[in-house]
């Protein structure tokens, strides 16, 4: 991957850290060494199959690598914007939403499901999803503040209306796939409703007349945002089905409970056909999608986005 890059060439990637799968390759000739990756990025008979990630593999040879082929690919330039915050919304006790006027740089060209490297001041990038669709001059992200976070808990507490904000990207490849016309199901955990918002948005003003199967995975009531935007958007698109979930409720409640995961086993039987959006935590997107693929569907039609923290990260370089 370093070396593809500092050739200028246009290799896709996303984290860069063995986490996405957005550099999945093949590896035709040569050896290489992994560095430590997770199995949610590349699996065991993907590995099995000759398949690498780019931004993992050292090699040790001369090599012929390529990027595996994706359905629909997409290609935008690579933008370093300036923003200026312009709106700021407390939508949970932990998540903010916040709104970014871009002031240089543009045109921002993203596909819906796409994220940006985002950087706050003097503070370490992190990466967050667009969860506005891409035709939408206002660029909007769901922030969560996660323990121990610098820059979450900066973004919750401290960020103004006014500041700038540098915006670098769009990045990933867990995008909406706009030829596709089954039903869709869109799995978003937490402030993974960003991306799958973005998603969800985008077909519906592209006058998709499938099914969208629109699950919001949260631990408890308070954890639920924009209920109400959802509900009104399934009264005006028939095709639309919002279905929060709760995990871990605090209280007697009348929704629905259990492990997203889970609730999909319980809905859904057969599944060929349908596509597949996931975004949120690693252990919700890893479940779900194991669960998936025991429904039938095919594995190209599962696009994920696991959101790992920076300490998940260092984790995960540990424990491999």
């Amino acid at each position: 991957m370093e070396s593809a890059i500092s050739q200028g060439m246009d290799y896709p990637h996303g984290c860069r850290s063995g986490n996405c799968g957005a550099c999945k390759s093949v590896l035709h000739q040569g050896d290489v060494e992994m560095s430590p990756y997770s199995e949610f990025a590349l699996t065991e008979e993907e590995r099995a199959r000759g398949l690498i990630l780019a931004c993992r593999s050292v090699p040790w040879s001369d090599c012929t690598v390529s990027p595996v082929d994706q359905d629909e690919t997409v290609v935008h330039a690579s933008r370093r914007l300036i923003c200026k915050v312009t709106g700021l919304e407390q939508v949970t006790h932990d998540t903010q939403i916040v709104r970014l006027a871009i002031e240089q740089g543009g045109p921002y060209e993203f596909s819906a499901g796409q994220y940006a490297e985002v950087t706050f001041g003097n503070l370490p990038p992190r990466d967050f999803s667009m969860a506005n669709r891409p035709e939408q001059n206002l660029l909007e992200f769901h922030v969560k503040r996660v323990q121990d976070g610098l820059v979450s808990f900066y973004i919750n507490d401290n960020l103004d209306v006014g500041e700038m904000v540098k915006v670098s990207g769009p990045l990933g490849t867990a995008y909406y796939r706009e030829k596709h016309t089954g039903p869709i199901i869109a799995v978003a955990g937490g402030s993974g409703l960003a991306p799958i918002k973005s998603i969800v948005e985008t077909a519906l003003a592209q006058g998709a007349r499938q099914d969208i199967f629109l699950y919001f995975g949260v631990r408890d009531e308070r954890d639920i945002y924009l209920e109400n935007y959802f509900n009104s958007l399934s009264s005006e698109h028939s095709n639309l089905n919002f279905i929060p979930i709760l995990s871990e409720p605090l209280t007697n409640t009348k929704r629905r409970t259990g492990f997203l995961a889970d609730i999909l086993e319980q809905d859904f039987s057969d599944l060929d056909g349908f596509k597949a959006y996931l975004a949120g935590p690693p252990i919700m997107v890893e479940t779900s999608v194991k669960k998936l693929k025991h429904m039938e569907i095919r594995v190209q039609d599962i696009h994920a986005d696991a959101f790992y923290t920076e300490a998940e990260k260092a984790v995960l370089e540990k424990s491999l």
